[in-house]
């Protein structure tokens, strides 16, 4: 496995903007059985809490918004992770970082300043 720099650490970065995007993903659908942690009656008299809750289009915005910067800055570390470990030289690091920031991002064409 390459770099090591930062004990791949980055790879952290994005469970944790995967875990985010569960709980959007998650919202208002059923929980499943093995996270009901109350006995039948409970779900009878409170059958919302069968349910994920739904969080407003504020909070599902800010959310989105830390996955975006979540998964650049996953981009940034593992370049500069390569760079620093000597996987890459100054040239490639440039051009794969560029790479996969228009890969992320869906741009076509290149960028000034990468």
């Amino acid at each position: 496995m390459s770099g090591g720099k930062f004990d791949h650490t980055q790879y952290h970065i994005e469970t944790i903007a995967d875990t985010i995007q569960s709980y959007l993903d998650k919202q208002g659908t059923e929980k499943p059985k093995d996270h009901h942690w109350h006995d039948k009656e409970w779900y009878i008299k409170y059958p919302e809490d069968k349910i994920y809750g739904t969080y407003s289009g504020k909070t599902q915005q800010h959310f989105r918004d830390a996955i975006h910067q979540l998964r650049l800055a996953k981009i940034y570390a593992q370049r500069i992770d390569w760079f620093l470990s000597g996987d890459d030289g100054e040239e490639t690091f440039h051009e794969r970082l560029s790479e996969e920031l228009k890969k992320f991002e869906g741009k076509d064409t290149e960028e000034e300043g990468f």
